[in-house]
């Protein structure tokens, strides 16, 4: 684990370090486009963060080559060489799609070649488990479109989420945890080599994101772009590829119980198929839900709009940081609760504490729509905004009262005549009562 921890901490490292000089080249480079109406940042941000999060990529590799207890990877694998590859070419497309905006198509073109070389290289799926069946075998030909096929859905729905400050990188790396901790324990746990490229690959993306998240967190200061969105799609989906197609289900049903254990052995030996899928269930999700709203509306699939998950969030009522952090939650509650239950699923209490965490996520999404109203009492202990809605309503009642009594309230502050109101309508009032008003206005 130490070694895991070391890699993780080099990448965090050379990530972060990289983030701020790739900024200021983006910047000088023009990588800066205008805001477009889906947009939901005010100002022109650079993009290109993927330049850093690829220097932290090649970081982590490079020094889990060099490491005792993880070099053997290198030596017995083809798959960090594979990935090494894919990566290096759906970055260089990604940053030339941040800077001159490349065609969809094109995009998805470069998606598959980059899919196709890590297959030639060995890392594909070779077999996959299916419930009453067992472990089904694929031919060449299959297990290439197969590994193609969740290559390129992998990074569309990771660059499809990417939509708000730190959602992409904070979601990937929330999943990415929890599947580090499954492969660590498949790896260590069982003792099952196959699963040795997955675990690194998972330190690794993790660190990737936790380094360039503090540079993008809300207000963002630099956007990863689709350099990065894809780069990180792309090493999760590898990460998924390793571990489903290479590790043997057989084998791991006898390390948790073979014949005697059957029923309880059965989820185990099929979690390597279901958790890739958990760990990106929210940005595949929103590719579905978007593939689905714009084909219906007559679009491209392809077509960007402000139809996604978070603008949903947006429109419900939500801040930008609390939209993030909902995703946050749901992205974990996902990819943890499907750990926990391949470790114990004969446990209630797990299936219980995911229950009741969704019901808890639930009320979150639809907070907005409350209108908490703290007591008189308790409303020096609760913040300022659940004290506004009776502090007007107090407000208004004085100004009644005052009215009432024919004295004039005070004004909150000077009102210049003539100046337009509201509906575009000219303010109008006695001057001669307030001589020093337009005066006042005139300096605003």
């Amino acid at each position: 684990m130490r070694e895991y921890l070391l890699t993780l901490c080099v990448t965090v490292a050379v990530t972060y370090l990289l983030t701020g000089p790739v900024r200021k080249f983006a910047i000088a480079a023009g990588a800066m486009p205008e805001i477009r109406a889906r947009d939901v940042h005010r100002e022109p941000t650079p993009r290109l963060g993927g330049i850093a999060m690829f220097g932290g990529l090649c970081a982590g590799l490079l020094i889990a080559d060099h490491l005792q207890n993880l070099n053997g990877v290198f030596e017995r694998s083809n798959e960090p060489r594979a990935l090494l590859s894919g990566a290096a070419l759906i970055w260089l497309v990604g940053v030339l799609d941040d800077k001159f905006e490349l065609d969809a198509l094109i995009k998805l073109g470069a998606q598959m070649i980059a899919a196709g070389v890590m297959v030639i290289q060995g890392l594909t799926i070779l077999w996959i488990p299916v419930p009453g069946i067992g472990t089904v075998a694929l031919t060449q030909w299959q297990g290439t479109l197969l590994t193609v096929a969740l290559v390129v859905i992998t990074i569309n729905a990771v660059n499809f989420v990417d939509g708000l400050d730190g959602l992409a990188a904070g979601m990937v790396c929330i999943a990415t945890c929890a599947f580090f901790l499954y492969a660590y324990r498949i790896w260590f746990g069982y003792g099952i080599e196959a699963a040795a490229p997955a675990t690194l690959f998972a330190a690794i993306l993790m660190g990737m994101c936790l380094g360039f998240l503090p540079h993008n967190m809300h207000p963002a200061r630099i956007f990863m772009g689709d350099s990065g969105s894809m780069l990180i799609g792309l090493v999760l989906a590898a990460s998924a590829i390793s571990i489903t197609g290479q590790v043997d289900p057989d084998t791991m049903a006898l390390f948790v119980g073979g014949e005697r254990n059957a029923t309880h052995a059965m989820l185990p030996v099929f979690i390597p198929l279901l958790l890739p899928l958990t760990i990106i269930a929210i940005p595949m999700a929103d590719l579905v839900l978007a593939v689905v709203r714009r084909t219906w509306k007559g679009q491209s699939p392809f077509a960007a709009d402000r139809g996604h998950l978070h603008h949903r969030l947006l429109e419900l009522g939500h801040s930008h940081s609390r939209a993030v952090l909902i995703m946050y939650f749901w992205s974990g509650l996902i990819a943890f609760g499907a750990v926990a239950y391949s470790v114990n699923s004969a446990s209630m209490w797990i299936v219980l504490a995911i229950a009741a965490l969704s019901a808890l996520g639930l009320v979150l999404l639809l907070l907005p729509r409350f209108t908490p109203r703290a007591p008189r009492w308790a409303e020096g202990l609760v913040p300022p905004r659940y004290r506004h809605a009776r502090r007007a309503a107090e407000a208004a009642a004085e100004a009644a009262v005052r009215e009432d009594e024919g004295t004039e309230p005070a004004p909150a502050r000077p009102i210049a005549a003539g100046v337009s109101g509201v509906n575009g309508a000219t303010a109008v009032g006695p001057r001669s009562r307030f001589p020093d008003r337009r005066k006042a206005g005139s300096a605003r």
